[in-house]
């Protein structure tokens, strides 16, 4: 994926992202020009958030991202983790 050039990103879990990966908060080393597909797939790997892959949504330093837009990241940036809200 991209340039070959990686960075480490803050990943901040939420809610049920939060209870599947055991965490609030993780270093993780991604490619810095990455897509949001990437980054999804890379995160629900790493977090076994698979149970939720399909409901999830991904905000790159608190702006949320679509799957087609281009991801230029930069160390420290942060990736919100935001799973599926249940209510009624």
């Amino acid at each position: 994926m991209g340039d070959g050039i990686e960075v480490t990103v803050k990943v901040l879990f939420f809610a049920k992202a939060r209870e599947l990966s055991g965490t609030e908060v993780s270093d993780l080393k991604v490619d810095a020009a990455s897509t949001y597909d990437y980054l999804l797939n890379k995160i629900v790997n790493k977090f076994s958030l698979g149970k939720i892959r399909n409901n999830i949504l991904l905000a790159i330093n608190e702006e949320y991202s679509g799957p087609d837009a281009p991801i230029h990241l930069k160390d420290g940036d942060e990736i919100a983790v935001i799973p599926p809200i249940s209510g009624g």
